[in-house]
């Protein structure tokens, strides 16, 4: 692959680490937090970057519960539809013998195993099997059928009931996750506050400096592994400087298995949503030396984070927040594995 020299795009809004971080956070005290005397301003850097990767973390629990509960909306929706659609079928098996019952009430022939059903459980009269002698062949059919979708009708509500319980369940932890990133956030921010303004300029030039290193980076010669991989990093490059924004999976921002998702799904592969089920979504890449161009690559202990190997050492990826996708050394991260989707 050649070197990468990506022409700068004007119209494209740049994102400080103080803009988004304030907007991403809830709104902080009135309070002003407190720098620590002796702490210095890499001090303060250092406790930020970690609760960014904090942060992060959570965000990936966040975006694999946002899943379970999509998942669990979709089966709720579907079985209530099922029920109604059996109830519906169920009344009208219940007019259909109705109908029988009320001419032999008009012609003073009332079954009495008709009436008996009409006004208690047919299942429970099916039970007694010596009654169904009184039953004509076509009464007995329906009455069983009734009660067939009477057992399949209490079952599914009882499915549907269950499921209810555990998206109730799901939403209150997606609710807690979502104050827990925006708790670390805020506390970033308020970190931020207790620097100088010269201090906090000179963390965002450097941030910008980042930013703007996509325009010149050595991508080197890598030969991708595939064409699908090759497919995703294009598509992973045609997002370079979109803002990183905890929860999202583009088209106008990410977060970090938010735009490896979204890129393999450009080039028609569909890959888990967290990085921790990214892990295991192709063949795993022990050796550094060993990636391609497209291949998935893992970082920290608890795979939190995760980016395309873009060649010659080089990661594309959503960073964090405040930073914008863009390229930056495998060695920035502790590498764990590769995955080869």
């Amino acid at each position: 692959m050649a070197s990468h020299r990506r022409p700068k795009q004007p119209s494209r809004t740049r994102v400080t680490v103080l803009t988004a971080t304030a907007a991403a956070a809830v709104a902080l005290s009135s309070q002003a937090a407190h720098a620590d005397p002796g702490q210095s301003k890499q001090d303060v850097k250092s406790e930020v970057d970690k609760l960014y990767s904090d942060a992060e973390a959570a965000t990936e629990k966040y975006d694999g519960v946002k899943e379970q509960q999509d998942k669990l909306q979709k089966e709720v929706d579907d079985l209530q539809d099922k029920v109604a659609r059996g109830q519906g079928e169920l009344n009208q098996l219940r007019k259909g013998l109705g109908a029988v019952a009320s001419g032999q009430y008009r012609s003073g022939s009332i079954d009495p195993s008709v009436q008996l059903f009409l006004s208690g459980d047919p299942d429970t009269f099916l039970e007694k099997a010596a009654t169904l002698d009184q039953l004509s062949g076509k009464q007995a059919e329906q009455l069983k059928t009734i009660a067939d979708k009477q057992r399949w009708l209490a079952q599914e509500r009882a499915e549907a009931a269950s499921k209810i319980k555990d998206l109730s369940e799901t939403r209150k932890a997606l609710g807690d996750k979502k104050d827990e990133i925006k708790g670390k956030l805020a506390k970033a921010q308020e970190l931020l506050n207790t620097m100088t303004a010269k201090e906090r300029a000179a963390m965002q030039a450097a941030d910008d400096r980042a930013n703007r290193s996509n325009d010149r980076v050595d991508l080197g010669n890598d030969v991708p592994a595939s064409q699908r991989g090759a497919a995703a990093l294009s598509a992973a490059q045609s997002k370079i400087g979109s803002p990183y924004v905890w929860g999202a999976t583009g088209p106008s921002s990410f977060d970090c298995s938010g735009l490896t998702s979204w890129a393999y799904a450009q080039a028609g592969a569909s890959i888990p949503r967290t990085s921790q089920e990214q892990a295991n979504a192709g063949t795993r890449i022990g050796s550094e030396s060993a990636l391609k161009p497209g291949d998935l690559v893992l970082f920290f202990g608890d795979l939190h984070h995760i980016g395309l190997y873009a060649g010659n050492g080089m990661v594309l990826h959503a960073p964090k927040p405040g930073a914008v996708v863009r390229y930056e050394s495998i060695n920035n991260m502790p590498f764990q594995f590769g995955v080869r989707v």
